[in-house]
């Protein structure tokens, strides 16, 4: 590889990190809180286009997450990622919208909802309902 082609290399590597660092920009965090006494809150939002929100809750090991997502857009879903990973544990878009699982780590996880890339590219808006609950207790350690 000569010098021009490894400086081409470099040019494009240093394009890609900003594009990945641009799109996680673009991911709007908003914090879940359950009123007291409850273990579930239901969100009533709506997204356009290519926005993303990642709605985030602390939970502990051993405990059980569900979610449920009801949407006006049929191309709206979303994804749950453990704490400190960007691979989900659920993917929407190949498995529906509904989930429960047991959860193995301690911290904050996040449900990523979205547009699939067609109806964001198109610019399309959904109005949804996103209920997520807790339950159980953390696991012993």
């Amino acid at each position: 590889m000569n010098a021009a082609q490894r400086a081409a290399m470099a040019v494009a590597a240093v394009v890609l990190v900003a594009a990945v660092a641009q799109a996680e920009d673009a991911i709007r965090k908003q914090p879940v809180r359950f009123k007291p006494g409850t273990s579930a809150e239901t969100i009533r939002n709506t997204l356009k286009g290519d926005e993303t929100i990642d709605y985030v809750l602390a939970a502990s090991a051993g405990q059980r997450m569900t979610v449920t997502l009801k949407s006006s857009n049929s191309s709206l879903y979303f994804n749950v990622l453990p704490p400190g990973s960007e691979e989900a544990i659920f993917i929407g878009s190949t498995s529906g919208n509904t989930w429960s699982g047991d959860l193995l780590k301690d911290g904050d996880y996040s449900v990523r909802v979205y547009l699939m890339r067609n109806a964001a590219r198109r610019d399309e808006k959904a109005t949804y309902a996103l209920t997520i609950g807790v339950s159980g207790s953390k696991a012993e350690k």
